[in-house]
């Protein structure tokens, strides 16, 4: 990669600590189905809502923001990987709401047991059993 203008090459990055994930935004095509997997589902508390987003706070305190408009969903994409106690049960009920499962719960070869479902909108998302 190139450096940036006026930055030598090799020049230090301004931060001397490695950038961390502030928050996750999803694209939804709207909140309420949304809500269903982030909030009921998943368990994420909505900490504020406002016109076409909402803000939910992960259990490590990474804010996810879903950002209702125009949505496509893409297993080519980045997913977002949750860590959950419950796991059976939580796709058990997914099922039950009528939400897609692309992968059920079983154990990987790296050593977790996961499970990959499609949100409300089709995004891939992975459960890991805590």
């Amino acid at each position: 990669m190139d450096a940036l203008p006026d930055e030598p090459p090799g020049t230090p990055a301004a931060s001397t600590r490695p950038a961390g994930i502030a928050r996750l935004i999803v694209s939804v095509a709207r909140l309420d189905p949304a809500l269903v997997f982030y909030r009921d589902l998943l368990g994420l508390p909505v900490r504020r809502r406002s016109g076409d987003f909402v803000w939910l706070e992960t259990g490590d305190g990474v804010e996810l923001l879903l950002h209702q408009r125009p949505s496509a969903a893409s297993d080519a994409a980045v997913s977002i990987g949750f860590g959950i106690t419950g796991l059976d049960a939580v796709v058990r009920r997914w099922i039950a709401l009528g939400g897609a499962v692309i992968d059920p719960p079983a154990a990987q070869p790296w050593g977790e047991r996961m499970a990959v479902l499609r949100d409300a909108d089709g995004h891939v998302v992975c459960l890991c059993e805590l």
